[in-house]
């Protein structure tokens, strides 16, 4: 059966709403907060949300963060493949929300770090991501670039590389992209691509997106948190592969989805199947 795995961080997020970014010194009162699970869990359900089989395959710890991970993946149906790194718990950041949705994140590294997909078996037909961070940390880096290079000719490997793609090293990030069918990622990051992918999707926000140089129209909405509006257009985007959709409407229908997940707050804000089709019908 198909499935999406994610090589990724699924960390937790401490959601600060403010008025606006603190100076140094201020002390700012949070209009809102509340805790999620973001980073790659985003991805996985944003796909496991439109019927994708979906499996996280990256470290998580054993500590109540750890455990708030595997229960909002659990929640969600998607499976966890590997152990948890004894005593480390999962990482976790403060996200801070501006009204208009822009988002600024403070991380503390966990045992997202620590890993390792080498006992992870893919099949043909498989697709699997791997995120930016998962690569920009140690020692998860390396190894999923140790890993890679032995994946099934037949899985489509997409590669979300994050804000921190200018910071992973070189002998990690070339095996990766050389063995990635799509490099995922906004404008900044996909000028960051090295040679290798196949492919290239990049996201534009409300203008949409771009595959492959050839542009597909977005949706405006008033966004209210842009938190892991990527990371849910990466999981939708695969899904449509996965379900036999040519790129273009895949990537359109991950446009959509993205726009809907930006009039929620917080990474969680996926829609389901019905409520995506709801909303294309609407805009046919």
């Amino acid at each position: 059966m198909t499935r999406l795995v994610s090589v990724g961080n699924a960390v937790v997020d401490l959601l600060l709403e403010l008025p606006a970014l603190p100076r140094s010194g201020d002390d700012v009162t949070a209009t809102g907060a509340r805790t999620v699970v973001g980073g790659s869990a985003t991805t996985l359900v944003a796909a496991r949300r439109q019927g994708l089989d979906a499996a996280y395959a990256g470290g998580h710890g054993t500590g109540p963060f750890g455990d708030l991970v595997r229960a909002a993946l659990a929640a969600e149906g998607v499976a966890v493949l590997a152990p948890p790194t004894p005593g480390r718990d999962t990482g976790w950041d403060v996200a801070i929300v501006e009204p208009g949705g822009e988002r600024t994140f403070l991380t503390a590294v966990g045992a997202e770090a620590e890993g390792d997909p080498a006992a992870v078996v893919l099949e043909a037909g498989d697709l699997l991501h791997v995120s930016g961070y998962a690569l920009a940390r140690e020692p998860s880096g390396p190894a999923i670039a140790r890993w890679i290079a032995g994946v099934p000719a037949g899985v489509t490997v997409l590669v979300d590389p994050g804000p921190l793609v200018a910071g992973i090293p070189p002998e990690v990030l070339a095996p990766v992209a050389a063995r990635a069918d799509w490099w995922s990622g906004s404008e900044v990051e996909a000028a960051h691509a090295p040679a290798g992918p196949a492919h290239l999707l990049v996201r534009r926000g409300a203008e949409g997106s771009v595959v492959d140089g050839d542009a597909v129209s977005g949706f405006a909405v008033d966004a209210v948190d842009t938190n892991g509006a990527g990371d849910v257009h990466a999981g939708v985007f695969l899904a449509g592969l996965a379900e036999g959709l040519d790129a273009r409407a895949a990537a359109r229908r991950a446009n959509a989805a993205a726009a809907i997940a930006v009039t929620r707050s917080g990474p969680t804000g996926a829609p389901t199947r019905a409520e995506l089709d709801a909303f294309l019908a609407a805009r046919a």
